[in-house]
């Protein structure tokens, strides 16, 4: 799986997120052609490399020959319902401009549809949420992660007057991400930044578990007063090798006083929330009552949404958490012939040779769709691959769990 991680040491805007992407190796056609499929004239990519602070970065800006920029919802979703974008790039727009109205209805005390954008309804605006959404399918990005954002204080220049920073739309819009003060009296986080961040991020924190295969910074336009660089930098990966070694977290809850009927339908929600294992422990509680431990394990960058539907689905007061060391062997997703059709298994590299372990679930597929024992698809995996090995060194095991 491709992911990246933002690190927002400075902060994020949209034209920084932009020039991360292209110093990532996103090609700036793939811009252009975004932009003008958006269908409105006056709208042209500019961009250019510069040193900050002995640091190579990429600087962009957004040109565009208008001076009316007031759009509403409705106009703006206009605008993106006609462009010549893909789908899923037109649908993560929309889900960024949706959810901005959603924070400035709540700021201004009204409803969505009567909310009209001012600096974020302007062109350059609009072209760089859509262009980082772009960018992001373009690189074949399948989850992004952001570090905790910095909040300083001062003030902001805006439509309606000076505003107080954080402003108070980026407030609403990073309401659940985590946040810290900074004693710097100017804007690091704009709403912009803070809109694509809140719809695209799968979760906040440290930086995940990949193997880098890029890197990339983006040159904001304002100089920090105090000196540090105004850079936006971009780390892009697989996940998927860098599994074989490295951190795991460990969460873990006493529940005895819950209805362990749930616990499939809480299991599959860990899972499909990207949990890499997760069990449920019979034992002996205070005043001689039964009760169970619920262990989870993840990737770090993953504790806090997996900890939010432990205590959302059960009656778990509080959670323990821990990163322990792991080490796991390597492992590729391979598909076996045999006579019912190909049947999804694990290759795993032992110290000994080469394990192949049957895939449970579709192992259970084919016995019941061909109402055969499991046990003899099982069987007829394990020949099929070692076959298909040529070696004896080759062997079928029962389906593994995580490490």
């Amino acid at each position: 799986m491709r992911i990246a991680y933002l690190d927002c040491f400075s902060g994020i805007s949209g034209d920084m997120f932009l020039g991360a992407l292209l110093d990532a190796g996103l090609p700036p056609e793939v811009l252009t052609e975004v932009f003008a499929s958006l269908d409105v004239n006056g709208v042209a990519l500019h961009w250019h490399r510069r040193m900050v602070q002995g640091m190579d970065a990429v600087q962009v800006e957004i040109r565009c020959a208008e001076s009316h920029h007031h759009r509403g919802l409705k106009e703006i979703t206009t605008i993106l319902q006609r462009a010549r974008l893909a789908p899923a790039v037109r649908d993560d727009a929309l889900r960024v401009f949706t959810r901005l109205a959603e924070a400035e209805a709540a700021v201004h005390g009204t409803d969505v549809e009567s909310i009209h954008f001012h600096e974020v309804g302007a062109l350059d605006a609009i072209a760089d949420i859509v262009g980082c959404i772009a960018g992001l399918h373009h690189l074949g990005i399948q989850r992004l992660y952001c570090s905790p954002l910095p909040m300083p204080t001062g003030w902001v220049e805006a439509a309606h007057g000076p505003l107080p920073l954080p402003a108070p739309a980026v407030l609403r819009l990073l309401q659940g991400a985590p946040v810290y003060g900074l004693d710097l009296a100017q804007e690091l986080v704009t709403p912009t930044g803070a809109a694509l961040v809140s719809v695209l991020v799968e979760n906040f924190g440290p930086l995940p578990a990949m193997l880098l295969a890029q890197s990339g910074y983006g040159a904001g336009t304002m100089e920090r007063a105090d000196g540090r660089p105004n850079l936006l930098r971009l780390l892009v990966g697989t996940d998927s090798q860098a599994k074989e070694a490295g951190l795991v977290e460990v969460l873990e809850t006493h529940l005895d006083d819950w209805n362990c009927e749930l616990w499939p339908y809480v299991s599959g929600q860990l899972m499909g929330a990207g949990a890499l294992d997760v069990c449920l422990i019979p034992m002996q509680m205070k005043k001689g009552r039964p009760g169970f431990l619920l262990r989870v394990l993840c990737e770090p960058a993953l504790r806090q949404r997996l900890g939010e539907i432990i205590l959302s689905e059960t009656s778990a007061l509080g959670l323990r958490y821990r990163r322990e060391e792991r080490m796991i062997l390597p492992r590729e997703a391979i598909t076996v012939p045999t006579s019912w059709g190909a049947v999804e298994a694990k290759r795993i590299r032992t110290p000994s040779g080469v394990v192949v372990t049957p895939e449970y679930e579709d192992c259970r597929r084919v016995a019941e769709e061909h109402r055969v024992p499991l046990r003899t698809v099982y069987a007829a995996v394990g020949a099929a691959a070692q076959q298909e090995q040529g070696t004896q060194d080759t062997t079928s095991t029962a389906d593994k769990g995580a490490a």
